[in-house]
């Protein structure tokens, strides 16, 4: 925890936030203005209004900014969104630049606020009642799927980078997701005015006290609030990356498998908010073009075919021309069983992932050394992936005095792994609380790693000494491994990305006992 308090201490005193967004107050065929607006409890909110030219209702769509965004940011998606015929209110959230108030992030407040900036435009701007549509990025994504299941009055909904389960997203698997918890308490200090709860929220994280986190996080998470978004029936867009740091991709799947209503996934290589950034430019952009045929089709009623495309589509992880699926469980016909075996010494020490189970050996790693083997900054690293270079590594190098290592054989043809990998194993740690981080690598002939997947996951309050038998789900993946090339599996205990209890000195002992055989279970597309 002293890694998570000393990098939000810093960001606090680093990070900032600039706007160079200088927009005309007028272009043609619509009028653009700013506005106040009364919002929840007195607060009033700093919003921008675009109208269409031509006379009578227009669809309306609602777009709050990001966190620390201003109301600038949706400038030209507005305008695109108003020369199309929409009435467009984009406004800052509670708390943040000169909205009123303090950031409360998705409590009932704000959810009340969208709804207050909805009945506004209804009484001073030419919407139409019948036709209101809802969409932003990360925060404003996750505001407007909060606000749709408030409100039935919302038909549409384009969430793009957005969280599903906030606990998920701060603490997967109780281990804090430091860097992007640091990165956002920053940029959040600097641009707007924390309220006591989320102050209090993060003083709990501070202080290793997840209860009081996962308390304050249901309510803000979207995807508590599936039997609402089911009972309203928006329809629903869905855009995150694969390697978004901040809401990392397996929750957004858990919400689009839970929807009812009409719905469509999209995932592409990047990292938060990193594969529609170049759409807030005006450049060609595949999410922010799916967006406008999304609300074209739910809101104005265009035959544009979006609703009878495929609802999966997905740029695979690391690179490659999209794919579309039937449904998320399209993506596996088959899984590959493959049990963890024990290390060899004749290949560095390196243990099989065999196709038959392989029990009663053990491998002992020394715990709080970091190896070769991690995930890469937040933001950094998944943004690198999405212009072709993902996290990489020469596995050889992972010492296997402080990690374990199992790989397949050498792919005899191309392989497709396509879904959620899950692992299996039966840990005993040395001390009450560890953290464990679990890699999948596709790796070359030459043992170059590319990253595909990964997932923390903490023990806490376990006996120290006893066997713990460990499920991890990891990320899902779309990927095509190429003959030649195997895949690997590394487990260590440091990761710079999170905040990790295992300390320098412990010992964590891999098994696979014959009653409950470690294994990791590889879908196949």
């Amino acid at each position: 925890m002293r890694r998570l308090s000393s990098l939000l201490t810093a960001a606090l005193l680093t990070v900032g936030l600039t706007t160079a967004i200088s927009p005309a107050a007028t272009a043609a065929g619509l009028t653009a203005r700013y506005d106040r607006i009364p919002a929840s409890g007195g607060v009033t909110l700093t919003a921008r209004v675009y109208t269409p030219s031509s006379t009578g209702k227009h669809p309306l769509v609602v777009l709050p900014a990001s966190w620390s965004a201003p109301t600038l940011e949706y400038e030209i998606p507005a305008r695109k969104l108003a020369d199309r015929g929409y009435v467009v209110v984009s406004y800052t959230p509670r708390g943040f630049y000169t909205s009123g108030g303090k950031i409360e992030v998705g409590s009932a407040n704000d959810v009340a606020d969208a709804r207050a900036v909805i009945d506004w435009a209804l009484a001073n701007t030419p919407a139409s009642a019948d036709q209101i549509g809802m969409a932003g990025i990360s925060y404003g994504a996750g505001f407007s799927l909060l606000t749709a299941a408030a409100d039935p009055r919302v038909k549409a909904v384009a969430a793009l980078s957005t969280w599903s389960d906030l606990e998920k997203s701060l603490g997967a698997n109780d281990t804090w997701s430091a860097q992007g918890i640091a990165g956002l308490g920053a940029a959040g200090k600097l641009t707007g005015r924390f309220g006591p709860e989320l102050d209090a929220m993060l003083a709990n994280v501070l202080a290793n006290e997840r209860e009081p986190v996962k308390t304050w996080a249901a309510p803000r998470s979207p995807g508590r609030k599936l039997d609402q978004l089911n009972a309203n029936k928006p329809a629903v867009l869905i855009a995150n990356a694969w390697q978004d740091g901040l809401f990392p991709p397996d929750q957004v799947v858990e919400l689009f498998n839970g929807l009812k209503g009409a719905k469509r996934l999209e995932l592409a290589p990047g990292d938060h908010a990193t594969p529609e950034a170049v759409g807030l430019a005006g450049l060609p952009n595949d999410t922010w073009e799916t967006t406008y045929r999304w609300l074209d089709h739910y809101l104005r009623g265009t035959d544009n075919g979006v609703n009878a495309e495929p609802p999966v589509r997905l740029k695979p992880t690391i690179g490659g021309a999209a794919r579309n699926f039937a449904s998320w469980s399209a993506l596996t016909s088959s899984t590959s069983r493959r049990y963890l075996g024990d290390v060899n010494p004749l290949i560095g020490r390196t243990g099989e992932l065999a196709t038959s189970a392989k029990t009663g050996w053990t491998h002992t790693a020394n715990g709080g050394v970091d190896t070769v083997a991690d995930s890469g900054p937040v933001l950094l690293a998944g943004g690198a992936t999405q212009i072709g270079l993902p996290v990489a590594g020469w596995l050889p190098a992972v010492s296997r005095l402080n990690a374990g290592v199992w790989q397949t054989e050498q792919m005899s043809r191309r392989t497709t792994v396509s879904g959620t990998p899950k692992l299996h194993v039966t840990v005993t740690p040395s001390a009450s609380d560890t953290s464990l981080f679990a890699y999948l690598y596709d790796v070359s002939g030459l043992g170059v790693g590319r990253l595909l997947s990964h997932k923390p996951v903490t023990l806490v309050d376990r006996k120290a000494g006893a066997a713990q038998q460990v499920d991890v789900t990891l990320q899902p993946v779309l990927h095509d491994v190429e003959a030649g090339h195997r895949l690997v599996l590394v487990i260590d205990t440091v990761d710079p990305r999170y905040a990790s209890e295992t300390t320098l000195g412990e010992r964590l002992t891999f098994t696979s006992p014959a009653a409950s055989p470690s294994y990791l279970d590889i879908p196949l597309g």
